[in-house]
């Protein structure tokens, strides 16, 4: 007799679940749909810069970008100057953010394939420069977004976010170019094996050059989006998104050997996050044990979901 085997992925969800029936047990279950929204709206930031860091990472070994913090503070501030708070200057805003995580992820490349270092450590530093940048430009003050930017970030249709919907539209696209596009076939060929996609003409260094730009567009448009969101730019807005837009990729199935990804995974192990936040909050948890609690979690989930099978 075949027992049910669940796809890795799917625990983060499962996990996710069981915690908002928790938290809407003990908060009473009025409370049910304000929590779920809440961890659909900030989930979507996690799935966006997550998503980023997931074509990085199923590039190849070793693979990672820990610069997507700063991309994401240095665009919210360069398309908020650019704004000035003016609803006109939205389009421009929002092509600066876009333009300013392209250029760091180009950076971040050259440093890697010139410099030759490891990519954990030319990304890491190039963190600190664009941090620096950041504060730079705006100091220690927020920067205000236009007003419609702000309506825009939480335009609700018929009382359900309309973000979250969005950066869904962002993940099937993101599986379509996986599953069916060139670059993303090549993207996984060169993540599986470098010198067997070499030998089949297809640029490594190429590729890479392209995730490596993508990542840092999804860390600039999560910038310029959390800033309307959250009220303007401010320098330890993207601080959170460290780990966890590495975090929120191994935990929605995509290998941290490359060559292998999982965009719709993201959300399950997004939502686990925030709706995990808001449960330890809701029981009144001290932040050392929510910390504590948070690594078992993730070790649990890790522990028992089972492995890919190799061929």
């Amino acid at each position: 007799m075949s027992r049910l085997t669940l796809a890795p992925w799917t625990y983060g969800f499962i996990v996710a679940l069981l915690m908002w029936i928790a938290t809407t047990a003990y908060a009473g279950f009025s409370s049910a749909e304000a929590t779920l929204t809440a961890a659909l709206t900030f989930g979507a930031f996690s799935v966006l810069v997550g998503t980023g860091q997931m074509l990085v990472i199923a590039s190849g070994p070793g693979n990672i970008d820990l610069s997507v913090p700063s991309v994401l503070t240095l665009a919210a501030y360069v398309s908020m100057t650019v704004m000035k708070a003016q609803d006109g200057m939205i389009l421009a805003g929002l092509l600066a953010a876009i333009a300013v995580g392209a250029v760091a992820g180009m950076l971040n490349f050259l440093a890697i394939t010139l410099l030759r270092l490891p990519p954990i450590i030319a990304t890491l530093a190039w963190s600190f420069v664009f941090q620096s940048f950041a504060f730079n430009l705006g100091g220690e003050a927020t920067l205000k977004p236009p007003a419609m930017l702000s309506a825009f970030t939480q335009w609700r249709v018929g009382g359900i976010p309309f973000m979250p919907f969005a950066v869904m539209l962002l993940t099937v696209i993101t599986m379509l170019v996986l599953s069916r596009g060139i670059w993303g076939r090549r993207l996984l060929a060169v993540g599986q094996s470098e010198p067997a996609a070499r030998l089949a003409g297809i640029s490594a260094g190429r590729v890479r050059l392209i995730a490596y730009s993508l990542c840092g567009v999804a860390g600039g448009l999560a910038g310029f989006l959390l800033s309307g969101f959250s009220g303007g730019a401010a320098l330890n807005m993207g601080d959170v998104y460290l780990l966890e837009s590495i975090a929120v990729v191994v935990l929605g199935g995509t290998s941290v050997a490359g060559g292998q990804a999982n965009a719709v995974g993201i959300w399950g192990a997004a939502l686990f996050f925030n709706l995990m936040a808001t449960m330890l909050n809701t029981f009144q948890m001290q932040a050392g044990v929510r910390f504590v609690l948070t690594g078992a979690l993730i070790i649990l989930i890790v522990a028992i979901a089972p492995r890919p099978r190799v061929a």
